[in-house]
């Protein structure tokens, strides 16, 4: 008789993940094709914003190569792809969460449109690098014909409409200065959550870290002296909103009295 499988956690869909990944991602490079750089460009921007829609707005040095190149270009636009690595808030063996890889095709934008988006971008993600812009600096467009995610859930093709119109996680903005706090000052609460691992992780010298958070569940990383694991601990029902991190987590405890300071992360300690 075959035995049957617990179901697996829920977890957000593909195209909800990238857009998460692509708007926090803190790590950019961008890859020119071969024949266009005499073998693989790969440069990491001054900046980098991407919205939902996956059109990136990079920024670079007015001389970089790929300045230049996108410039030769012209109207025919320079083919990149733009590699993001999303990396975890805690410190782990192996920080990256997951990578995601927009393929399009890049073009210099004229110095008033730049100028534009460098206002729209600080009214969303203040940066004084963007005074730079027309002084020494030139924004770039990426126009986006594939998105490519990979993380702890696999790997996915995606078209750039899927990512777009894909719900933000209501826990995303927040969620890794929460993570942050809870490893740096709550480890009893961690501690607390190890009842919920699987049997052969419960080991007295296995390290927890809060490895991610969404509105389905809490992903936790298990590092023992010569492996990882990641599990993924679901919550009762998905998340609305930031501040019902610690009733999901109270409830994952199986504690109906207050969690000393596993709490809802606030705007300022987010850095909004």
């Amino acid at each position: 008789m075959a035995r049957s499988r617990p179901p697996a956690p829920p977890v957000p869909t593909p195209a909800e993940r990238a857009r998460t990944l692509a708007g926090r991602a803190r790590h950019a490079a961008v890859i020119g094709e071969p024949e266009q750089s005499d073998g693989d460009l790969r440069a990491a921007p001054t900046l980098h914003h991407v919205p939902a829609t996956g059109a990136a707005t990079l920024q670079f040095p007015d001389d970089h190569a790929l300045v230049l190149a996108a410039r030769e270009r012209g109207d025919a636009l320079l083919p990149v792809m733009l590699e993001l690595s999303d990396v975890a808030p805690v410190s782990v063996r192996r920080p990256v969460r997951g990578l995601l890889w927009v393929s399009g095709r890049l073009r210099v934008l004229p110095l008033r449109v730049a100028r534009r988006a460098a206002l729209r971008i600080a009214a969303e993600q203040p940066d004084e690098r963007l005074l730079d812009v027309g002084h020494g600096e030139t924004l770039l467009r990426l126009e986006p014909t594939m998105v490519v995610l990979s993380d702890a859930e696999g790997t996915e093709a995606l078209a750039p409409t899927a990512v777009a119109a894909a719900a933000p996680d209501p826990v995303a903005a927040t969620g890794d200065a929460w993570l942050a706090h809870l490893a740096a000052a709550h480890t009893n609460t961690l501690s607390a959550l190890v009842p919920r691992l699987p049997i052969h992780l419960r080991r007295p010298g296995n390290r927890i870290a809060p490895l991610g958070v969404d509105r389905h569940g809490l992903r936790l990383r298990i590092e023992s002296e010569n492996d990882d694991h990641d599990v993924r601990l679901p919550f009762a029902a998905p998340l609305s909103c930031p501040g019902q991190l610690g009733e999901a987590v109270r409830a994952l405890i199986g504690c109906s009295d207050e969690v000393p300071g596993v709490r809802p992360t606030s705007r300022r300690a987010a850095g909004a």
